[in-house]
């Protein structure tokens, strides 16, 4: 079982993390890498350019040993009882069509498949209307490995520049999919560290930059 710490986490990120509240601490995965052989992402096709990244080199794109958890509301990890989903912002620089988007998301146990949508923002910082997906996307990669990316394909989506939009993992209410357990891996930059713990594991340094790591790709009009 992969070692969950409870953290309060989210009063450092501000709007630029969003995570389903669930009337507790959004929960941190942190745990050691499962291999040193960094695999590069897949090819993305040449017609497509990027419309927002925060990711890092091809054998280094996020950090595989931290990640929000995303959890279904049937998932039987410790703590779950209701779901807990995972957002991250985007702000196209220019007018652009989406076509898919690859995020850090990585299967633990459960059902293997997520679902990945775009939402326009509420105009508070948070997910508002939906505007494409859900795709659900099966055979992620497993947790605490580096670098494939769980890919969407959507329908184009327009998106303007300098409005923020939002990618959001998430799991169906009910039914196959519904008991994911899965963790969205942090972007690599690090900024500085913080200290976490219970009197069971005693203390963790984790770091202060949890942005869920991910792209956006698309055309550009």
């Amino acid at each position: 079982m992969k070692k969950i710490l409870v953290s309060a986490c989210l009063a450092l990120l501000g709007s630029v993390t969003l995570l389903a509240q669930i009337g507790a601490a959004p929960q941190v995965v942190h745990t050691t890498e499962k291999s040193a052989i960094h695999v590069p992402p897949q090819e993305v096709a040449v017609a497509l350019r990027k419309i927002y990244s925060n990711l890092g080199t091809k054998t280094d794109l996020y950090n595989d040993m931290n990640g929000w958890a995303i959890l279904g509301p049937t998932s039987s990890l410790p703590g779950a009882g209701l779901p807990e989903f995972v957002a991250m912002p985007f702000t196209p620089k220019v007018d652009a069509q989406v076509s898919q988007v690859g995020v850090a998301v990585q299967y633990m146990s459960g059902d293997d498949q997520v679902n990945l949508s775009i939402y326009a923002d509420s105009g508070s910082g948070y997910p508002g209307t939906l505007l494409a997906g859900p795709v659900t996307v099966t055979n992620l990669p497993p947790y605490r490995t580096c670098c494939t990316l769980t890919v969407a394909n959507f329908p184009p989506v327009a998106v303007s520049a300098g409005s923020q939009y939002w990618v959001v993992a998430d799991t169906p209410a009910t039914g196959t999919g519904s008991d994911f357990e899965g963790a969205w891996d942090w972007v690599v930059k690090d900024m500085g560290e913080w200290a976490e713990g219970t009197p069971t594991y005693g203390w963790d340094r984790l770091p202060v930059d949890g942005l869920p790591a991910g792209e956006v790709l698309g055309t550009v009009d």
